[in-house]
């Protein structure tokens, strides 16, 4: 008989609340081409808008991690959130310029998967976070980056048969899904770049003026022209370490949950008992 699957954080009402609120602003953050009729005022300060939305999403990540700390993300859950942010931290630049090798992804769905939705987010903004400040990757993008990651390692905890499923079709289930999401991640961080582009290919780049149609046709032969390549390595790899290392990580991952007992609260002695 299969265990429950323990969680490093119960989303309560208000965790649930504030990641919808990040969700529903990171959406017009990357969207926001889509979004804005062509006469309005948004393209003429389309400069300024990478800045602006770094600054809020900034915001409301500190208060999603906030927030959801304030549901559970005890010492025990604090101490595992660190190891394996720092994990995937220091896995980023292997490969880094090398046809999309990010061996960090693999990580992140498999930690997602065992340890739930809530922690996946924090871990997954936290971990490019600091690789962001260790490979020198800091800029309006991180930001962006942070949330994607986020969503990314989200995503795996949301997947359906946690208690339950085991074996090769939890296996499959986790490397279809690394592949699809690492296409999602890439392309959704192509939404935070693709606007600025200015004239540097007018073929491709975004137009304030046309409708979304022609955008949305520019957008895809931007991603077609510039990251399928680097996506496509990082979906393989992701695949191909999910399946050749997965059983092995998945059960350390759960070995080290069942003896965190995240659940259980910490207690102490009083002195002298």
């Amino acid at each position: 008989m299969t265990s429950p699957a323990v969680r490093a954080v119960r989303l309560g009402p208000r965790s649930v609340a504030a990641l919808v609120l990040v969700g529903a602003v990171g959406v017009a953050a990357f969207g926001w081409p889509f979004l804005a009729p062509p006469d309005s005022q948004v393209g003429a300060h389309a400069e300024d808008a990478p800045w602006l939305f770094a600054g809020l999403l900034v915001l409301l990540v500190a208060v999603v991690a906030a927030t959801i700390s304030e549901s559970g993300l005890g010492p025990k859950a604090v101490a595992m959130l660190g190891v394996l942010a720092a994990t995937g931290a220091a896995l980023r630049p292997i490969g880094a310029g090398t046809a999309g090798i990010e061996p960090m992804f693999f990580l992140l769905v498999l930690s997602g998967r065992v340890l739930g939705p809530g922690f996946g987010f924090v871990l997954g903004s936290v971990t490019m976070f600091a690789s962001a400040l260790l490979t020198g990757g800091v800029g309006p993008w991180m930001p962006f980056q942070m949330l994607a990651m986020g969503w990314f390692t989200m995503g795996a905890g949301l997947l359906p048969g946690a208690a339950r499923l085991r074996g090769r079709s939890e296996l499959g289930m986790l490397a279809c899904y690394g592949f699809l999401a690492a296409f999602a991640y890439g392309t959704v961080m192509n939404l935070a770049g693709w606007p600025f582009m200015g004239t540097m290919a007018s073929n491709i780049s975004f137009d304030p003026h046309a409708a979304v149609p022609a955008n949305l046709a520019r957008f895809l032969a931007y991603c077609l022209a510039t990251s399928m390549g680097w996506d496509l390595g990082r979906a393989v790899c992701t695949v191909v370490l999910t399946l050749t290392l997965g059983p092995a990580v998945l059960r350390a991952l759960r070995r080290a949950t069942r003896r965190a007992a995240f659940e259980t609260p910490v207690t102490f002695d009083a002195p002298g008992a």
